[in-house]
C-alpha cells in the first residue's frame, strides 16, 4: 500500500488532553539525566519539588498521540521510518503541573522520488485545557525512507539551520547513564529498541540505543544551562536535526556557537565515539 496524499495529508486526530504532576515533570528531567551532581542547585530545581521547573523540552511527551504511523491506512511503511528533526517552539513557559490540551495536525507530506524516501511534517499545539491558552508548538518530521515516490509535492522541505565555520564559543558536557533508556522510556515511548537487547540486535546495534527524544532532551538542558543561566522560562524555541543514535552511558558534548541577541547554533556528539548525533541546532533565547 503506498502513500495517499490526500487522504494522509487530512488524517484527523482526536484531541488529547492530559494531566501531569510534579513527579511526571521529575520523572522526565531524571529521564534526561538530571540530577547528576546531587550538589548542583541549579541542576536540582528540575528534580526537587522546591521552586520545581519544568524542563521545556518535557512538551515533546506530553499529549503525545503515539507511532501512529504504524496504523495501516497510512500507506507507510513504517519498518523504515526515522525521526527526522525536531522543533520546539514555547509561546509561555510550561508550568510544572497543569491539564494540557494537544491538537495535531499534518502540515506537509514531500516526495522526494522513487528511492529517496519522504518526508512527513506533523505539528502539535499544546493549551492550557482551562484557560485556552496556547503554551507551546511541538512539530517533527520524520523520514520515511521507503516511501518515495507516490507523486505527492517535492518541496517545499525545511531548510536547515547551518553551523558556522570555527570553533564553538563554548562546549557543554552532560554525561548520560547506562541505565538512561530504562529511565526515559517511562515517559510513555516504550519502543523495545530502547530496552531490550535481542530487539536492538535484531536491529544492527551491538545494545539498546537511547531514545532520540532524550537526547534531544539533554541538548536542551545544556543549552539552558550555557546560556540561559539554568532559568528554563528563557527557552524560546529549540529546533534540531537528528544524525545519529547515542548509546546509554555515553557524555553528549554540545558546541554552541552564538549568533547575535538571543540566538544560537548548536549541534551535539557522543565524546566515546567522537560522533555528531544532533546537527543544525538552533535556540531562541530570551
Amino acid at each position: 500500500m503506498a502513500i495517499s496524499y490526500d487522504v494522509l495529508k487530512n488524517r484527523y486526530f482526536e484531541p488529547i488532553t492530559q494531566d501531569y504532576g510534579t513527579r511526571d515533570t521529575m520523572l522526565y528531567a531524571l529521564g534526561v539525566c538530571c540530577g547528576d551532581d546531587p550538589t548542583d542547585a541549579k541542576d536540582l530545581r528540575f528534580v526537587y519539588e522546591e521552586n520545581l521547573q519544568a524542563l521545556p523540552t518535557m512538551a515533546t511527551v506530553l499529549c503525545f498521540p503515539g507511532f501512529w504511523l504504524k496504523q495501516p491506512d497510512t500507506g507507510v511503511n513504517w519498518q523504515h521510518v526515522l525521526h527526522g528533526e525536531q522543533f520546539l517552539t514555547m509561546h509561555r513557559p510550561l508550568p510544572p503541573s497543569g491539564k494540557l490540551v494537544g491538537k495535531q495536525h499534518i502540515e506537509e507530506i514531500v516526495d522526494k522520488g522513487p528511492g529517496r524516501g519522504a518526508l512527513i511534517y506533523v505539528k502539535r499545539e499544546l493549551s492550557d485545557a482551562v484557560t485556552g491558552e496556547p503554551v507551546c508548538t511541538v512539530g517533527l518530521s520524520s523520514f520515511a525512507r521507503a516511501d518515495g515516490g507516490f507523486g505527492g509535492p517535492s518541496g517545499p522541505a525545511r531548510p536547515a539551520h547551518q553551523i558556522p565555520e570555527g570553533a564553538p564559543d563554548m562546549v557543554c558536557d552532560l554525561r548520560t547513564w547506562k541505565h538512561s533508556g530504562l529511565i526515559y522510556r517511562l515517559n510513555g515511548d516504550y519502543n523495545p529498541l530502547h530496552a531490550d537487547p535481542a530487539v536492538a540486535t535484531a536491529a544492527g546495534f551491538e545494545r539498546p540505543i537511547l531514545h532520540g527524544l532524550c537526547t534531544y532532551g539533554v541538548a536542551g538542558r545544556a543549552l539552558i544551562r550555557s546560556l540561559c543561566d539554568n532559568d528554563a522560562s528563557r527557552l524560546k524555541q529549540l529546533n534540531v536535526r537528528f544524525s545519529a543514535p547515542v548509546y546509554p552511558g555515553e557524555t553528549i558534548r554540545t558546541e554552541i556557537w552564538q549568533q547575535g541577541p538571543g540566538l544560537a547554533a548548536f549541534r551535539s556528539r557522543a565524546v566515546e565515539r567522537d560522533k555528531v548525533v544532533l546537527d543544525n541546532g538552533m535556540l531562541v533565547y530570551a
